[in-house]
């Protein structure tokens, strides 16, 4: 998942683990829409990551099984 915030040069990037897709989806649906004033996100190794909701620009949710292509392959 890469996340980018506003005024800053560096996109965030997070691995989150499948299984919790779900759950970290509401969590950026709660955030996006002035629920909470705070995105926390857990990756797999367990870091905690916190990013105030109004400086959210995007965020990129990679594929479900994590497949990274590398080449000129398609």
């Amino acid at each position: 998942m890469r996340i980018g915030v506003t005024q800053a040069p560096r996109e965030i990037s997070i691995e989150v683990p499948d299984d919790e897709r779900d759950q970290v989806r509401a969590a950026i649906d709660a955030a996006l829409s002035g629920a909470k004033d705070t995105l926390w996100l857990q990756d797999k190794r367990g870091k905690l990551t916190a990013i105030p909701s109004a400086k959210i620009a995007y965020i990129e949710i990679g594929s479900p099984d994590g497949e990274r292509r590398i080449g000129f392959g398609s």
